[in-house]
């Protein structure tokens, strides 16, 4: 739980009661959480993420409803919830029980476990959204190449995956050299260094990207769009390399570039549903599963400090029974 301490949030474990917890509507077993960039930043301090303490962290949980004072949820339903402002203003799931409300919910589909369903979790569930933008936007497996940056982390890997098995042929960039064969594993056709995309370059260049998936932001990001060919699309939802955007209109105006935000916090129940009905068709789950670890909530410090420094490879699931 995060707390005030001498005037600074504080993170350590505690023992609550059920009573203790929000009073909302569905009381869920929690199995399993898992560790996104956003957990490390709220447990290490580098980030003020909780907005109201105290605050169970945590942005995503899966589990078994115990009890439900709504009719869309019974016992025994198996739940996941992502996004809401879980570990923000609304307590998450490094926790064996929560209670959330029933619109958080969405139904784990039948060909993921609990486990499989929190290696997924809002990183991939991002990633999915992020593939479907593309789709809308147009950007096809038949033209030019697709490009993930932030590679082989959560969102990346399982970006790389999916759009490896609609048929993309995906240009991967990561700063990590160790992690080649893991992303051609995972049917990346080329990587490149992240040290490409960091440097200064004009506002227009040379087109390369069909589409890109973007979880970096920054410097970055600017290279991305400047590289994005004509009436190609960049789907960004991370700020891992900065917040800001150095870049020019130009790729908006002369080459019809859109950049589509990605906002998995808040999406609409129908566009979550659609996402983890994708999920459960074009994910594949043996290359799901070479991307898992699962540790015990009791190394959540250590884990949330070597995902801030960049350390984590693929998605950790948080088993939080142990």
């Amino acid at each position: 739980m995060l707390e005030e301490v001498d005037g600074k949030p504080k993170a350590s474990f505690k023992t609550l009661r059920v009573a203790d917890l929000p009073d909302h509507d569905v009381l869920v077993d929690v199995a399993y959480s898992t560790v996104n960039y956003k957990d490390g930043l709220a447990l290490t301090g580098k980030g003020r993420i909780a907005r109201k303490l105290p605050m169970v962290c945590g942005v995503d949980l899966a589990g078994t409803v115990i009890s439900s004072r709504s009719p869309a949820w019974k016992p025994g339903d198996r739940v996941v919830v992502n996004g809401w402002n879980l570990s923000e203003t609304e307590w998450g799931g490094y926790i064996q029980q929560q209670r959330v409300k029933p619109e958080w919910l969405v139904r784990v589909p039948d060909t993921f476990s609990l486990a499989e369903a929190m290696a997924i979790g809002t990183a991939g569930y991002t990633a999915m959204l992020a593939v479907l933008a593309l789709e809308h936007m147009g950007v096809r497996p038949i033209g030019p190449e697709v490009l993930v940056t932030g590679a082989a982390g959560g969102v990346g890997s399982i970006a790389v995956s999916v759009l490896a098995k609609l048929g993309y042929r995906v240009v991967a960039s990561t700063g990590r050299a160790e992690t080649h064969d893991y992303l051609k594993s995972l049917g990346a056709h080329a990587i490149i260094a992240r040290t490409a995309l960091t440097d200064k370059g004009g506002p227009l260049q040379q087109e390369r990207w069909g589409g890109a998936i973007d979880s970096v932001g920054g410097q970055t990001l600017a290279n991305v769009v400047a590289q994005t060919a004509r009436h190609g699309a960049v789907a960004v939802c991370g700020l891992a390399g900065g917040s800001d955007l150095p870049a020019s209109v130009f790729p908006f105006i002369l080459r019809g570039v859109s950049l589509v935000g990605i906002d998995s916090v808040q999406a609409p129940a129908v566009r979550r549903q659609e996402a983890w009905k994708r999920l459960a068709s074009d994910l594949d789950k043996a290359k799901l599963d070479a991307m898992t670890t699962i540790e015990p909530l009791s190394k959540i410090f250590e884990l949330a400090d070597a995902i801030v420094r960049g350390q984590v490879r693929g998605r950790t699931v948080i088993d939080v029974r142990k």
